[in-house]
């Protein structure tokens, strides 16, 4: 049987007469929201008015805002707000499938540790970190005596005050 194909809501597939019909407009309402750019169109080459699915919701939300008494400056606004919230939705969609992918790829929680220079250095999830040998042994300069209360005394250098 045929293959049923999903339509793309913003391709611009309605000439100005069948945009007009599905949202209960007159076709110079159209042009007119058009001129004050409240809804626009896309155009062909040929100059003419090509509106998608997305444009006829826009024009029937606007059909409702304006019955309610909201302004046409106001809902322009609206509008443009709307749209902003729908590309910023698409964003959002695109950065958690990037998230999930890169998670995909890479299994496991990232691994953070100190370098042998004292820095926050990233392994790969099973590394390990080469640990340093060498030993440190601190020896003070002046020997400290120890006084009759178990307090240090100041160190001695042999002679008498």
């Amino acid at each position: 049987m045929g293959e049923q194909r999903e339509v793309d809501d913003d391709a611009p597939i309605f000439a100005i007469a069948v945009a007009a019909e599905l949202s209960g407009m007159h076709p110079q309402t159209l042009r007119q929201y058009d001129r004050l750019g409240l809804v626009v169109p896309d155009r062909t080459p040929g100059g003419s008015r090509r509106y998608s699915i997305h444009h006829v919701a826009q024009l029937r939300e606007v059909a409702r805002m304006s019955a309610e008494g909201i302004g046409l400056p106001a809902i322009a606004r609206i509008l443009e707000l709307e749209d902003r919230v729908r590309e910023l939705h698409v964003r959002v969609r695109d950065l958690e499938d990037r998230v999930r992918t890169e998670l995909e790829r890479r299994p496991g929680a990232r691994v953070f540790a100190a370098g042998a220079t004292g820095a926050v250095v990233t392994l790969r999830h099973g590394t390990r970190v080469r640990r340093a040998t060498e030993l440190v042994v601190w020896r003070p300069r002046h020997q400290l005596d120890r006084g009759d209360d178990g307090t240090d005394a100041e160190p001695s250098d042999g002679g008498s005050v």
